[in-house]
């Protein structure tokens, strides 16, 4: 039976690229006049950006305290992945985990119509089953990504009579046997080494990130993706046919200029000295100031700035002065840089940023900064790849093909009219029906 007054239960993840994403589809559903319920710990939440007033009677905070793991495993005020190093973020899984039980019980309270949850809340799918309400899993990665860890589920999970989809680090450095067309997306060997354990081994938080994405996917009805078929068309396409179940892209949730993190103090600072620029001079940001090489601060004098924290990014790439980013290609942040038409110079390091950087590279949008075997990069490297899109005559041909993603990726009404009301009737229906835009 078709329901007009849908109550949706937001679990994300306790790490920022996955909060904010699933902030900014709270947002787009509480536009389509959908009530939302978005749970996560009270440091989070108030490092989110403020909501729209005139939502703010549509979406509600609800805040759990991350239980405690005793022994100082987490520092004082840890409560998401950013706040830990990373050897210790699968302890905040592990506290994360110890939400269960209360949002159970908030759960069994309200009674909503779906719960939309991260691949780490595993154990919502437990929840969603005794109280037989409808999961989806909203996967904030690219299709690419998506697809190449796309195989069916039965394969991501490490068990006695089961294989991995990828059996080493070595099956990583190629494109996935599953996808039926020309791609360029894999890991290189330094990459699959690390991420090859991440994925596959028991952590910290007593269970694998495989085996919480297996059961997951397994129970799941839908699986809404952050894409659109205007981009990744192809990809989409081959996720769904491999899921067996709907794979429904809900637009690339272009983020408001307005809203972002970042203090009053910061985005003052930032942009009295961005307005004396002229436009399209390089802009520098490091959030580490151990990081930075002995006299960098004085060399870079007068040519740059040095922020310690964190800065309003979307005022930033929509100032005039910003012609392009060197970035780890992470997909959230990619999405913001492609919105403004910037030029795209990617470092990847981490989890996805490799195979985003790859996907953008396929695509024409990138450049990604020259590394050796070991995955070493010089200053060099890096001034190489910048002036290849930024100054010489090569670079033309990238820019024109980023103006024309720009137009896909700013464009407002394709993706809170068509995927996020693709996406509502989805969830009003509970079948999926022919996608068109």
């Amino acid at each position: 039976m078709a329901r007009d007054h849908l109550h949706v239960v937001m679990l994300p993840g306790p790490t920022f690229g996955h909060l904010i994403p699933f902030f900014q589809l709270s947002v787009a559903l509480a536009k389509a006049g959908i009530h939302v319920s978005f749970v996560s710990t009270p440091g989070n939440i108030q490092r989110l950006p403020k909501l729209p007033p005139n939502l703010a009677t549509l979406i509600n905070m609800v805040e759990f305290p991350l239980p405690s793991l005793g022994n100082d495993l987490l520092p004082e005020g840890a409560e998401a992945t950013i706040d830990v190093p990373v050897e210790k973020a699968d302890y905040i899984k592990a506290a994360y985990d110890r939400l269960q039980y209360p949002i159970s019980q908030f759960i069994a309270e309200q009674l909503p119509d779906w719960i939309i949850i991260d691949f780490s809340g595993h154990w919502a799918v437990e929840i969603a089953q005794n109280y037989n309400i409808g999961l989806v899993y909203f996967s904030v990665f690219s299709a690419a990504t998506a697809i190449f860890f796309g195989h069916p589920p039965d394969y991501y999970f490490v068990g006695e009579h089961q294989k991995k989809a990828w059996p080493s680090p070595e099956s990583m450095t190629k494109p996935p046997k599953w996808v039926s067309f020309p791609s360029s997306v894999a890991y290189r060997g330094y990459e699959a080494i690390g991420l090859h354990a991440g994925v596959y081994a028991e952590n910290a938080s007593g269970i694998s990130d495989a085996a919480r994405f297996t059961e997951v996917l397994r129970a799941c009805k839908a699986l809404a993706i952050r894409s659109c078929r205007e981009f990744e068309g192809e990809y989409l396409s081959l996720h769904e046919k491999l899921m067996g179940k709907p794979v429904i892209p809900v637009g690339l949730l272009p983020q408001e200029r307005h809203g972002v993190i970042g203090s009053d103090s910061s985005w003052k600072m930032i942009f009295e000295w961005l307005d004396k620029q002229e436009p399209k001079k390089p802009f520098w940001a490091i959030d580490d100031a151990d990081s930075l090489p002995l006299g960098f601060i004085d060399i870079t004098s007068g040519k740059g700035m040095v922020c310690m924290s964190w800065v309003p990014q979307m005022e930033i790439l929509a100032h005039p002065s910003i012609g392009g980013s060197l970035f780890h290609s992470g997909w959230g942040s990619a999405i913001e840089m492609l919105q403004f038409g910037h030029c795209l110079v990617v470092l990847p390091f981490i989890y996805d940023q490799p195979l985003n950087a790859r996907l953008f590279v396929e695509k024409g949008l990138a450049v990604e900064v020259e590394r050796g075997e070991d995955g070493s990069f010089s200053r060099d490297g890096i001034a190489k790849a910048v002036r290849l899109f930024m100054v010489s005559k090569e670079g033309d041909k990238f820019k024109a093909r980023v103006r024309e993603a720009a137009a896909i990726f700013r464009d407002e009404n394709l993706h809170q009219m068509c995927y996020i009301g693709h996406f509502v009737e989805y969830l009003k229906h509970g079948m999926e029906e022919g996608f068109a835009c």
